[in-house]
C-alpha cells in the first residue's frame, strides 16, 4: 500500500516533506490537489480526498489538530475542544471551527492561522504524550472544554467521559478543584456535580438535564426490569418507580446499535417494539420515549412526562 495513504489514514494527514521523501515534487503535489486526488487539510499537510468526503466533524478536527502538532511539535499541547476530541470524547454542541493548544514554552497566547494558543499552567503531569505529541490529560481537556460551553453541553461531555472510561469522577472533580478558580471555570459546578457515567449517549444526558431544568424527578438510569423469578427482562435508560414511569430514548444511532447482520432498520424498530411491550406488561407500567427533536421542546416535552407520572401513579 502506499505509504502516504498508510500515514492519512493512520495519523489523519501526510506532510510536504512526507510526499517529497516518497518521490513527489512540488509540481506533482499541486497536480495531485488540482485533479482532487488529495485535499489540503493545512498549508503544509493533505489526506486523500475519498478520506476527507468520508470524515466527519469530528474526524476532519482530530486530523487538522494532529497535522497542527506535526508542524509545532513539543512546544505546545493540544488542549481544549482539541484534546477532548483527541481523546475520544463526545463534545456537542462545540465550535470546531479552531484548534486548540497550550504553550509549554511560555509563548504568548494569540489566534493565528486557525489555532488558538492558550496561556496557562501546565506541568508535566498535566499531558500526556499520544504518538510524539503531547495532549492534556482527558479529565482537564473535558474542563476547558467544558469552560466553553453551556451547561447541557458540558454535562453531555463529562457523562461521556465518564461513561467511555477516559476519566474518574475523583479525577473530574480533582481536577476541578485546581482548576475552578479560572476564568469561566466556577459556572461548571453543576455539571461537574451532576455528571453521571451511566448515561450511555448524548440524548440520554440531555434528557436529565431537562428533568433538572424543569423540576421533575430524576430519574434512575439503566434501570434493570426483572421478572416474577428474578431474571432480567431487559434494561430501560430511565426509570421513575415511585411512579410507575419507564423511559427511553430514542435516536437513530440506537436503532443502528440494535441491527443485526442481515436485517434492515424496520427489523429493529419491530423488534424494539417487542421488547418494550414485554417490559410494560412484566411491571404494569408505562413508558415514555423521548426524541432529539423533542429536546429542543423542554417545557412541552416536560409537562408531558408529568401527565405521565400522573396517569401511571
Amino acid at each position: 500500500m502506499d505509504r502516504l495513504r498508510i500515514l492519512a489514514e493512520t495519523t489523519g494527514s501526510f506532510t510536504r516533506a512526507d510526499a517529497l521523501a516518497c518521490g513527489y515534487d512540488d509540481r506533482a503535489i499541486a497536480r495531485a490537489i488540482r485533479v482532487r486526488l488529495w485535499t489540503r487539510i493545512r498549508t503544509g499537510a493533505y489526506t486523500f480526498s475519498d478520506l476527507w468526503a468520508q470524515a466527519d466533524e469530528l474526524a476532519r478536527h482530530r486530523a487538522s489538530a494532529r497535522a497542527v502538532m506535526k508542524r509545532l511539535g513539543t512546544n505546545v499541547a493540544l488542549s481544549h475542544v482539541s484534546a477532548a476530541v483527541d481523546h475520544g470524547l463526545t463534545a456537542w454542541n462545540a465550535d470546531l471551527s479552531q484548534v486548540h493548544v497550550t504553550r509549554l514554552d511560555g509563548g504568548a497566547g494569540r489566534t493565528e492561522a486557525g489555532v488558538v494558543h492558550h496561556e496557562g499552567l501546565c506541568l508535566d503531569e498535566d499531558v500526556v504524550d499520544h504518538d510524539g505529541y503531547f495532549v492534556v490529560k482527558p479529565a482537564r481537556a473535558a474542563l476547558e472544554t467544558g469552560s466553553q460551553l453551556t451547561t447541557e453541553a458540558a454535562i453531555v461531555l463529562f457523562d461521556d467521559g465518564l461513561h467511555k472510561r477516559r476519566f474518574t469522577v475523583g479525577e473530574l472533580e480533582a481536577a476541578f478543584c485546581l482548576m475552578q478558580s479560572w476564568p469561566a471555570f466556577r459556572k461548571l459546578q453543576i455539571a461537574v456535580r451532576f455528571a453521571d457515567g451511566r448515561a450511555e449517549s448524548p440524548g440520554e444526558s440531555r434528557t436529565r438535564y431537562l428533568c433538572y431544568v424543569h423540576g421533575l424527578p430524576a430519574p434512575e438510569l439503566q434501570y434493570d426490569v426483572l421478572d416474577q423469578h428474578g431474571r432480567l427482562i431487559g434494561t430501560t435508560d430511565f426509570a421513575w418507580p415511585e411512579y410507575r414511569l419507564l423511559g427511553e430514548f430514542d435516536g437513530r444511532i440506537k436503532y443502528g446499535r440494535l441491527l443485526k447482520p442481515g436485517k434492515g432498520p424496520g427489523d429493529a424498530v419491530f423488534n424494539e417494539k417487542v421488547r418494550e411491550d414485554l417490559l410494560r406488561e412484566t411491571l404494569q407500567w408505562a413508558m415514555v420515549r423521548i426524541i432529539w427533536a423533542e429536546l429542543y421542546r423542554g417545557a412541552e416535552t416536560a409537562a408531558r412526562i408529568r401527565r405521565l407520572m400522573r396517569l401511571a401513579a
